[in-house]
């Protein structure tokens, strides 16, 4: 199933892990923020990889 929203809750340490992994979806500033206009679904393996590896556990999807 592809994931149809990715959100980043309250708590990012801005750590950069989810930019390493997947960088067409997350950037890091000031703190993490999803790319604008990006298709989630076409990068639903990536996003879920970059879920399990943040520390804070603060990547949150929803799957179609």
């Amino acid at each position: 199933m592809a994931i149809k929203k990715v959100w980043i809750e309250p708590g990012c340490i801005s750590c950069g892990e989810c930019e390493e992994i997947c960088p067409e979806v997350f950037v890091i500033t000031d703190e993490c923020h999803i790319q604008a206009d990006v298709n989630v679904s076409q990068y639903t393996e990536g996003i879920e990889e970059a879920a399990d590896a943040c520390p804070v556990e603060v990547i949150k999807f929803e799957k179609e």
